[in-house]
């Protein structure tokens, strides 16, 4: 750990991608883990674009307690961490594959979404664009949430399965992670394409890698250090700098 520390105090240019891992510290189960909303009934089908345009109420009943909880979670000593090692000057930016907000909870300013983030809602007929609280009223009050004007169904503006991704988010990502002398990974098992590509960007770039997960992930060859304990990693790194 105390080469972790090392390494963070020296980068002149550090970059943090996060994944479930990081929010399953807060409570939010991961999606493949053996609590997670995959593993439930019907899970594969929460989040493909299809299945909520012929049914969007499957998504508002399965995903409510995840996107719409009565009791918000909050954030973990990881989101915590991050946003004061942003605020020391010692990262420039959180890339996330996360659709919690967790990071801005936690005081995270340049928070790249990967996966878009459900802040903003849209119609999907007119466009009109809706912020997270009205949302949560309407999924409460009403199960699917309807836009004001046309009445069509409104979406959360997250990435399903079987759509593009943010515009601009993942070149944007890889421009930090290709200026990067230090790339943090956190929780995140890097299987999810294209957005487990970016760490290796660092690599080619001739940067260092830390990954901070439980469980094997793609890059670990590619690790100048490794860990498993994301809790304890952190108490230290918070301890130490």
């Amino acid at each position: 750990m105390e080469a972790l520390v090392d390494l963070i105090q020296r980068s002149r240019r550090t970059v943090i991608f996060t994944g479930a891992g990081v929010s399953t510290l807060s409570g939010i189960p991961d999606y493949r883990g053996e609590n997670g909303l995959y593993k439930q009934q019907g899970g594969d089908y929460v989040f493909d674009i299809d299945m909520f345009r012929r049914d969007p109420a499957f998504f508002y009943t399965h995903a409510r307690d995840l996107f719409y909880p009565r009791v918000p979670p909050e954030p973990s000593l990881v989101h915590q961490q991050c946003a004061r090692l942003e605020k020391l000057g010692l990262a420039a930016a959180v890339v996330t594959q996360n659709i919690d907000m967790l990071h801005q909870r936690a005081g995270s300013r340049t928070v790249i979404e990967l996966h878009g983030s459900p802040a903003w809602h849209n119609c999907q007929a007119c466009g009109r664009q809706y912020p997270y609280e009205w949302a949560y009223e309407q999924v409460h009050r009403d199960g699917v949430p309807r836009c004001d004007d046309c009445r069509d169904v409104v979406k959360p503006d997250v990435t399903f399965f079987g759509e593009m991704l943010p515009d601009g988010a993942l070149e944007r990502a890889c421009e930090l992670a290709a200026e990067a002398e230090l790339m943090l990974v956190l929780g995140s098992s890097l299987q999810v394409q294209p957005a487990a590509s970016v760490p290796l960007v660092t690599v080619r770039g001739g940067g260092e890698l830390v990954i901070v997960n439980k469980g094997e992930t793609p890059l670990d060859r590619h690790c100048t250090v490794r860990f498993d304990d994301l809790a304890a990693v952190f108490e230290h790194v918070a301890a130490a700098i």
